[in-house]
């Protein structure tokens, strides 16, 4: 509690002077707005400040047994906007944006002085910015694809549900967690739900280096197909085309490596400067590859990726991981080392991210075979989208298979240097 005496607390002044700042900061936001639509004013550059300190002064006569005095203060800011917002109905006007925006700095005032300030700061800056990008986040409703939207729905649904009433234990001698299975289902699927929504904010205004990067971390090996593609249908872009497809194959390094770190820290660390090493390789590789002219326009891959958070990828991901984790296991008892190595070739054929997340959850995910078996996938899933590349750039298959296999022979003397 803040004492009452003549002296000002250096702290009280700072939490005073941020009420008076974010309370600014909002009332500029509405004023410029009033000013550029040209719609009814509610309150502005004066009146927002006035009920942050509003808010700030209820929250400091709270600490002096006002107790009171906060709800009053609500109920009366409520009072207010409630009677602009009849006023508007009855002009036939809708929307009810400032008025909440008022309720809102009433309360940062009084956070700033009775909660964490950082709490306070971080709700003005959010509100000022879903103020200002009215335009923008109108223009992405529009935009937005309803059955993308509904399976996105239908996944954090059943993921709400299911998760809570998995089992958090181990079962069989694989160690099979359901609970943690599922997290890496969602682990895995935000990521690429990143990537995947900016692709599809991005990918058609973007060049296609822009769209290799963004690709690469939902698939690299479908940026790799598109690219192709392209090169197949469009010769005269073919070395762009390259360039997006070895961009989406360094991402691939750097979202594996990240995926590795939110579970196995000490085997992130083990593989952390080698992926640095292929990935920065990829994009030298990439940047080899001759640049479009100046004069022609932009031209974006487009791969066939699925939305990560719709329901059936998500479970097709969750059964692959727990069969990786006990083929890898029998694998590693019948076969050894050698078989484990063999299967990390052929899985990376097809898509790395599960075999990779069943060894680093493994009690032994740190030992060199480990890090040898990541190394092996990742260099086969490098070399099959060459081919699949190459397979359909004809124009440029020499050029692309040459990079790849130079790509690929990288990896071989990192798997023994541990």
């Amino acid at each position: 509690m803040y004492a009452l005496t003549g002296a000002v607390d250096g702290d009280l002044a700072l939490r005073f002077m941020l009420a008076l700042a974010l309370g600014f900061l909002i009332g500029l936001e509405r004023e410029s707005a009033y000013i550029a639509n040209r719609t009814v004013r509610f309150g502005g550059v004066r009146t927002f400040p006035i009920l942050s300190l509003l808010g700030f002064s209820c929250g400091w006569l709270h600490q002096f047994g006002v107790v009171w005095i906060l709800p009053a203060g609500l109920l009366a800011v409520l009072a207010l906007t409630g009677l602009s917002y009849a006023d508007k109905l009855r002009r036939g006007l809708v929307g009810a944006t400032s008025e909440s925006a008022a309720l809102l700095v009433f309360v940062i005032g009084a956070m700033t002085l009775l909660a964490d300030i950082r709490l306070a700061m971080a709700l003005g800056v959010i509100s000022t910015l879903l103020l200002s990008e009215k335009a923008a986040l109108e223009a992405f409703v529009e935009n937005l694809d309803k059955v993308e939207f509904l399976a996105t729905l239908r996944f954090l649904l059943v993921t709400f549900i299911i998760y809570p009433a998995l089992p958090n234990r181990d079962f069989t001698s694989y160690h099979l967690n359901p609970a943690n299975i599922w997290r890496l289902v969602i682990l895995v699927s935000s990521i690429g739900f990143v990537g995947y929504f900016l692709v599809k904010q991005f990918g058609q205004r973007a060049g296609l280096w822009l769209s290799g990067l963004l690709g690469g971390i939902v698939s690299s090996t479908a940026v790799s197909i598109a690219a192709g593609r392209m090169a197949q249908s469009q010769p005269a872009r073919a070395p762009e085309a390259l360039q997006a497809a070895l961009l989406a194959g360094s991402v691939m390094y750097v979202r594996v490596l990240v995926l590795i770190g939110i579970l196995n820290y000490d085997l992130a660390v083990a593989l952390g400067w080698k992926f640095a090493v292929l990935a920065g390789a990829g994009v030298l590789l990439a940047l080899s590859a001759a640049r479009r002219p100046a004069t022609e326009s932009p031209s974006p891959v487009q791969p066939s990726v699925r939305n990560p958070f719709e329901l059936r990828p998500a479970l097709v991901f969750a059964l692959l991981f727990v069969a990786l984790t006990m083929l890898t296991g029998f694998i590693k008892t019948q076969f050894g080392a050698a078989g484990v190595l063999s299967l990390a070739g052929l899985t990376g054929l097809v898509d790395v991210d599960p075999f990779i997340l069943s060894l680093a959850q493994q009690p032994a995910g740190g030992t060199p075979l480990v890090v040898r078996a990541i190394l092996v996938a990742v260099l086969s899933n490098t070399l099959v989208k060459g081919v699949y590349f190459g397979a359909q750039a004809r124009t440029l298959w020499r050029g692309a298979l040459l990079r790849y296999a130079l790509w690929g022979l990288l990896h071989l003397p990192l798997l023994w240097f541990l």
